[in-house]
């Protein structure tokens, strides 16, 4: 088959096809039409010469590019090229040598549309937005969450310390940074036993319910050990940097899982590296329903503002085409209804401090989890006055009172919005 054979403007994809959606700049001199069969060709069954004597049953197993609109296209996969419960397989095949191929100048995945028959393969998120409301007994409100700071050099006693003083301010949720995971200054076991002992002291100084996330990123077996660990010693959630890792390990700790019953907090360290050019690699709309598939309960999005800001039309109307947006009037795609797979809590997070509470919320509603660093440590007057400002920019906006006038009884609030500028 030739590239443009597997071009056919006429077809309708059938309920167990797999859809891509791609943002394509062919490479100069090629026409869209050729540049996109030579994608779907690369996907499914073809190479880049024709195979004469291949059987010609293998043609129905063909990727077919349904859709071309400017530089944006659709391609339908039959699912049965798919291994099932298989994340790495499917990777390889829609986003593997595409990316490299001559005849492409600039290809992004934007966006994929799994069948049903692929999606009840997979266990989903065991608690998701409901269950983590439920463990913390917090119904109608954004989580607060921080990272703790500075990121590396502190010791276990004083890493344990400084969580203890982001909880009493008011945070929901205290986590490991990403770059922390066992060091010689900062060993994983006693970290882990001294904060979750200063999480128990916050929840009974504080009446309410705290959550520290430490970061079990290594081999994978070593992984499910720390996962182990902090289950018998009364944590009730680990965070893993799923880029990182890998996504065969995250499969092994969904399924591991199973018996642990933590809640998995996905982080997305070095996504940049395939995501920063806006026109090519593949979009956090992707990434993130792969998390969810697979079974992560949140999952750090990025922000439309902040230090580490995803592109807005990722964030907001990337899918506008396949379906209305990221973001709908109350909700945002990854709490939309999805077969059995439960809605999982979307983490905004990098550079964020209390004065950016009100925009999230209105973009993004209230099921999402606001995680700030520096915007609470880097305070004026510490940790503690740090999550005391955000917690307060949380209940401003929850009584729709504006953040200025609210900072005028508030002291933490004012300072923080008076600092961060």
């Amino acid at each position: 088959m030739k590239y443009t054979d597997y071009v056919d403007l006429h077809y309708k994809p059938k309920k167990t096809d797999l859809v891509c959606f791609f943002y394509m700049e062919p490479a100069r001199g090629v026409k869209i039409k050729k540049a996109a069969g030579a994608v779907a060709s690369e996907s499914s069954i073809g190479t880049w010469t024709e195979v004469t004597k291949a059987p010609k049953r293998i043609d129905k197993l063909a990727a077919k590019v349904f859709s071309i609109h400017k530089n944006y296209v659709k391609i339908a996969y039959p699912s049965v090229l798919f291994e099932s419960s298989n994340v790495p397989q499917i990777l390889s095949s829609i986003a593997g040598n595409i990316f490299g191929m001559k005849i492409i100048k600039n290809l992004k995945l934007l966006d994929i549309e799994l069948p049903e028959n692929i999606i009840k393969a997979y266990i989903g998120p065991r608690f998701g937005i409901h269950g983590i409301r439920k463990i913390l007994g917090i119904k109608n409100r954004p989580l607060l969450g921080t990272i703790i700071k500075p990121k590396l050099g502190l010791n276990e006693k004083e890493h344990a310390q400084v969580a203890y003083h982001a909880w009493i301010g008011g945070c929901d949720i205290v986590k490991d940074d990403e770059n922390l995971s066992s060091q010689p200054f900062n060993k994983f076991l006693k970290r882990v036993s001294l904060t979750l002992k200063a999480r128990d002291f916050a929840e009974e100084f504080t009446g309410e319910k705290k959550v520290y996330m430490p970061n079990i990123t290594a081999e994978t077996k070593e992984m499910l050990r720390r996962a182990r660990f902090v289950e018998r010693h009364g944590g009730r959630y680990v965070m893993v940097d799923i880029i990182s890792c890998g996504w065969s390990a995250l499969q092994t700790l969904r399924e591991v899982n199973q018996e642990l019953k933590l809640v998995l907090h996905a982080h997305r360290a070095g996504y940049a590296a395939f995501s920063r050019n806006p026109k090519h690699g593949i979009s956090m709309l992707v990434v993130a329903k792969l998390a969810r598939l697979i079974g992560i309960d949140q999952i750090h999005i990025g922000t439309i503002i902040g230090k580490m800001a995803t592109p807005k039309r990722e964030v907001v109307d990337l899918d506008q085409e396949m379906e209305k947006s990221f973001v709908g009037k109350s909700e945002h795609l990854l709490e939309q209804r999805w077969y059995h797979i439960k809605p999982v809590f979307a983490v905004c997070s990098g550079g964020l401090h209390p004065g950016h509470v009100p925009y999230l919320v209105k973009q993004l509603g209230k099921n999402i989890i606001i995680q700030m660093g520096g915007g609470i440590h880097g305070h004026p007057l510490g940790t503690y006055a740090g999550a005391k400002a955000a917690r307060q920019a949380l209940l401003a906006v929850k009584e729709g009172k504006n953040l200025k006038e609210y900072a005028k009884e508030h002291l933490e609030l004012k300072k923080a919005l008076e600092f961060f500028k």
